[in-house]
């Protein structure tokens, strides 16, 4: 590919010595845990929301969802369809049992509804999850800069990283948050120009490009059966459920954003701007995709481009001079914006579900110390993992990361469920529950994945008839369902829990009433 012009290169440099400034411009408050992971319970619901988006949208936006609706239909986007859907009927007890149960971590509700065991593996998981979702975003950065500019990819990775180390370690959960805000604007304008400049660069305009995606099945988000065994958009929505629920009850990085507002109502607020601002930015980058696909229809492309190196091609070679620049500052931004946030809730975690533990009792400062050790040595890792990802290729990268998801990560959502719901489940249940989710998993995984040893593709484990067959999306509903049909039967044969209400969804519920009855004869008092 062609080397960028001096314009963008001066361009790029502005947005990473704006995203430097914002860290150095909250160093002076960072000066305690509470402000260094909460900002003191004072940011704005709007800035929060737009934290929310920023989050959510990385560099994996950017190239996986042109390079879907490049080469198939949008029925990916199913997953994050379902996210509004879920959103609406739980945030409204989800924001204030979190502000009131926890002190930082996500995971001490899990401890105090079913103790350590389930807050461990449950933070563990977290912890494993984005340190392979960081290394894929810094990768995937890395390697469509390298490609675009000439540079080494190696170096890439160590810059843009060391950057990210330096923000979130001096400036804290607010420079985050703002930067967060600078660059969803950034975002939204970087995809909605491109979306512009892709539609009108086809011969036809706006109406070619939906006709010929139609006729080439592009659109649409089938196929409809009712099928397990392959991607449907049953499959999809499905996983979107409990993806959804995983990711807006039980991920720190977004349950921290919960603890930043300034009262419940503005938390609420705040997740629901950030996942209403979100799925339509999720929609205009798969529909780039799709735009593209019938641009290089036109306009063949080079042999053996991958999908999801199409869209930097197009910004690398159709964009005018500037524009490239602008683009690409967004590409970095929305990595820099999913990266800053990840390191200071791993840092956030490793604190209070760990440290805190082992050292209870200590000084503030050595918290935040230990804290800002953490951004370090986390921004390290994920670096780390992203060369390994460089010697691996295509396939060693993904196939690490779904390792890390389906073992790791696997219910969750079904422990979140289970201690929201039910006041029967009970400690010794639950973790039999993730006992059988392990175990399920791990067996999952090894009779449906394939390895090249050498002597052709082969299951890691080969049980015949007995493998598992369905699609591996599957793995993210199953696992979840294990954990609450297991668990809540094998608590059934211990002792029912003496539980805080306040851990329940109907002990919520019981509170809102009263408070809503309560309000209701405040103004019938002051009517009268």
């Amino acid at each position: 590919m062609e080397t960028l012009h001096l314009v963008d290169y001066i361009i790029i440099f502005i947005s990473l010595a704006v995203s430097l400034y914002m860290g150095l411009r909250f160093a002076n408050k960072q000066n305690s845990t509470d402000s260094y992971f909460a900002a003191g319970g004072t940011i704005p619901a709007w800035a929060i929301g737009m934290s929310m988006l920023a989050t959510l949208v990385s560099s994996v936006t950017f190239l996986a969802y042109p390079g879907e609706g490049f080469s198939s239909n949008w029925i990916l986007l199913v997953q994050g369809i379902m996210v509004p859907l879920v959103l609406v009927g739980m945030v409204w007890f989800i924001v204030p049992l979190y502000r009131k149960v926890i002190g930082l971590s996500t995971y001490e509700y899990f401890e105090k509804r079913f103790g350590a065991f389930a807050r461990f593996y449950s933070s563990l998981a977290f912890i494993l999850t984005h340190f392979s979702k960081m290394g894929t975003v810094f990768f995937l950065l890395a390697l469509a800069l390298a490609n675009m500019t000439g540079a080494n990819t190696f170096a890439t990775i160590w810059v843009i990283g060391l950057l990210i180390i330096a923000i979130t370690l001096i400036g804290g959960i607010e420079a985050v948050i703002w930067l967060d805000v600078i660059q969803g604007f950034m975002l939204i304008a970087g995809g909605i120009v491109c979306f512009f400049i892709i539609m009108y660069s086809v011969e036809g305009g706006p109406a070619a490009v939906w006709q010929i995606a139609e006729e080439n099945g592009k659109t649409g988000f089938g196929p409809y059966e009712w099928n397990f065994t392959k991607l449907t958009f049953v499959v999809m929505a499905l996983n979107g459920v409990f993806y959804a629920i995983q990711k807006y009850g039980t991920d720190q990085t977004i349950v921290q954003r919960y603890l930043t507002a300034r009262t419940d109502k503005a938390a609420v607020r705040a997740s629901l701007m950030g996942v209403l601002l979100t799925v339509p930015l999720w929609a205009l980058f798969m529909f780039i995709g799709t735009a593209l696909y019938v641009f290089y229809l036109q306009n063949p492309l080079p042999d053996d481009m991958r999908p999801d190196a199409v869209f930097p091609y197009f910004i690398n070679t159709q964009l005018p001079i500037g524009v490239t620049g602008l683009i690409l500052s967004a590409l970095i931004a929305a990595a820099i914006s999913s990266l800053d946030s990840d390191l200071n809730c791993l840092a956030a975690v490793g604190v209070a579900d760990y440290y805190k533990r082992f050292k209870p009792n200590r000084p503030d400062a050595e918290y935040l110390k230990v804290g800002k050790w953490i951004v370090v040595g986390s921004g390290l890792g994920a670096i780390l993992i992203a060369s390994l990802y460089l010697s691996a290729g295509e396939e060693g990268v993904l196939g690490i990361v779904f390792t890390l998801y389906s073992i790791f990560s696997g219910g969750i959502a079904g422990i979140f469920l289970l201690g929201l719901f039910s006041a029967r489940a009970n400690k010794q249940g639950l973790n039999i529950g993730i006992i059988s989710c392990i175990v399920f998993t791990t067996y999952a995984f090894l009779s449906s994945t394939a390895f090249d040893f050498g002597s052709g593709k082969k299951l890691l484990l080969d049980l015949g008839d007995f493998n598992f067959t369905q699609h591996k999306y599957m793995l993210g509903v199953y696992s979840h369902l294990i954990v609450i049909i297991v668990g809540y039967v094998a608590s059934l044969f211990f002792p029912k829990p003496v539980l805080d209400k306040n851990l329940l969804y109907s002990g919520w519920l019981e509170t809102h009433r009263k408070e809503k009855k309560a309000r209701k004869t405040a103004e019938e008092m002051y009517t009268h």
